[in-house]
């Protein structure tokens, strides 16, 4: 078992601005430290408008007004695409003691009624766009108070101190067993989550971020917003991915936060056009929710960026571990973050910690802690340094028929290693004659084997992958290879969604 302490991330940022990491047992705590070191900082940029950090909290002491009589732990759904609205009520909900319930903008009439029932919300904060959506919580549930995000109160309740213990948002998630449902996490998670993301990087506060996560997910609500506002830094809200580039030359952001599939595509086009999409003021991409290829990080380097890893789930408010040794230790998502402890059973990873989930709402997930423990799911390793690697996941483990397991991502990795391959996927099929074998499919990366034509690329990559399968003990190898032409249907993080034994690609 291992307890992590900050100590661990020390010398990766110079003594003053690491003693200015503090712990904040609330979002309320630290949002007034925000209002008092960084008053007429721009906190948000959104459709041409800046809002300064003492804007931001008038415009969310209206809101507050709005919002009326919430006791604390209050659930207040919020539903609402990426802009300056859903900051603002996001901002007046926790700050009230009250619970944002963050509902994903995609969700159709249905869901978000369901939704609504499973979590139990007594108000509900809508972006008018989506008014139509709200007609079944109309009508079946007229109780529930339905508010505008982009309305206003000229009279401003002051925001309200609550318990660290207190709830604080929920976060949809998929979980250990891919059914969607809410994690519920505390103020004290949310903030350990929030202080987390100052980890690992040489310049921390003051930064400029570029939001292209959706606030629904809880990378984009924790590492890209929580800690810009935590850092005293600046959000530039990019509304349509398809603008991001043009966003970016505008706002010429520091720091991105981002899932490897978008830096992959930023990586080609800076390739095609020869000059860095992503602006040269850039220093750093986090980069997570998906595994990322040390090819990225070996060509971002290239080009000035650090790229790091990372590794968390919307059960740990986001962060368990960065990677700010992502040059020299490109595997692994790096040294688990503080307040925490770590164990492996079997093979997969169990937490404890301050930054954990207080359990699943609407929901009995009965198999998803032991003891106190959750169990991630995960099959990860520690390296002599205390460094995580992952594995596979238990969920995905395929067991042939001589008894052995195994793990498609561990023989993935394998695979990606090879520079032109940008993403791969290992799964169970079956043979001409019926039998069970395993089968590879690949995509292969477009700013590699340029100068061959496609049936050369594609001959060339089958040659090398084998030279690989052959590397590999028996019962990892691989069957059959099939080069795609286009990507693997991908889930809204962006993660490829795995086959299932039996799907029409077995």
């Amino acid at each position: 078992m291992q307890t992590q302490t900050r100590e661990l991330f020390r010398k990766y940022t110079d003594p003053d601005t690491f003693s200015r990491i503090v712990e904040f047992g609330t979002v309320s705590e630290m949002w007034e430290h925000c209002l008092a070191e960084w008053p007429e900082n721009i906190a948000i940029s959104d459709n041409g408008n800046t809002y300064s950090f003492a804007k931001l909290e008038e415009d969310a002491a209206g809101f507050r007004t709005l919002l009326g009589d919430c006791p604390e732990g209050t659930r207040v759904a919020i539903f609402a695409a990426n802009s300056y609205d859903f900051v603002k009520a996001y901002l007046a909900v926790v700050t009230m003691g009250c619970t944002a319930a963050i509902f994903p903008a995609h969700l159709p009439a249905e869901a978000v009624f369901g939704c609504c029932m499973m979590f139990g919300i007594s108000k509900l904060v809508y972006q008018p766009d989506f008014a139509e959506r709200l007609e079944l919580v109309k009508q079946r549930r007229p109780d529930i108070a339905l508010i505008s995000a982009d309305a206003l109160s000229d009279e401003k309740t002051p925001l309200r101190q609550c318990s660290p213990k207190t709830p604080c948002a929920i976060v949809f998630t998929g979980g250990t067993t891919g059914k969607s449902k809410g994690a519920l996490l505390s103020n004290d998670a949310v903030m350990q989550g929030t202080v987390n993301g100052c980890y690992g990087t040489p310049e921390v506060f003051s930064q400029r971020y570029l939001l292209v996560l959706p606030l629904s997910h809880v990378f984009g609500l924790i590492r890209n917003l929580m800690t810009s506002l935590y850092t005293g830094s600046t959000l530039f809200i990019c509304r349509n991915n398809k603008d991001m580039f043009r966003d970016i030359a505008v706002f010429r952001p520091t720091i991105m936060v981002m899932v490897p599939a978008l830096a992959e595509m930023a990586l080609t086009l800076s390739r095609k056009f020869r000059r860095n999409m992503l602006g040269d003021d850039l220093k750093c991409i986090i980069c997570g929710a998906a595994p990322v290829s040390p090819y990225l990080i070996a060509e971002y380097d290239k080009i000035g960026i650090k790229l790091l890893p990372g590794y968390g789930l919307t059960e740990s408010a986001n962060l368990v571990s960065g990677n700010p040794e992502s040059l020299a230790k490109p595997d692994s998502v790096g040294i688990p973050f503080p307040n925490q402890e770590l164990k492996i059973v079997d093979g997969e990873l169990w937490l404890k910690g301050r930054n954990m989930m207080d359990g699943y709402v609407g929901v009995n997930e009965p198999g998803a802690y032991d003891d106190g423990w959750f169990k991630t799911g995960d099959l990860v390793r520690f390296d002599e340094d205390g460094y995580l690697y992952i594995t596979g996941r238990i969920k995905e483990i395929i067991i042939l028929p001589n008894g052995e397991n195994v793990s498609p991502a561990e023989v993935e990795l394998h695979f990606n290693a090879l520079p032109f391959i940008q993403d791969s996927q290992v799964f169970e099929s079956r043979s001409d004659l019926g039998e069970p074998i395993l089968a590879l499919e690949v995509v292969l990366r477009a700013t590699e084997l340029t100068d061959m034509s496609d049936e050369e690329r594609k001959a060339y990559a089958t040659a090398e992958l084998e030279k690989v399968n052959r590397t590999l003990p028996g019962f990892q190898q691989v069957s059959r290879i099939t080069i795609r032409d286009t990507d693997f249907q991908r889930s809204p993080a962006m993660k490829i969604v795995r086959y299932k034994y039996g799907s029409d690609k077995n």
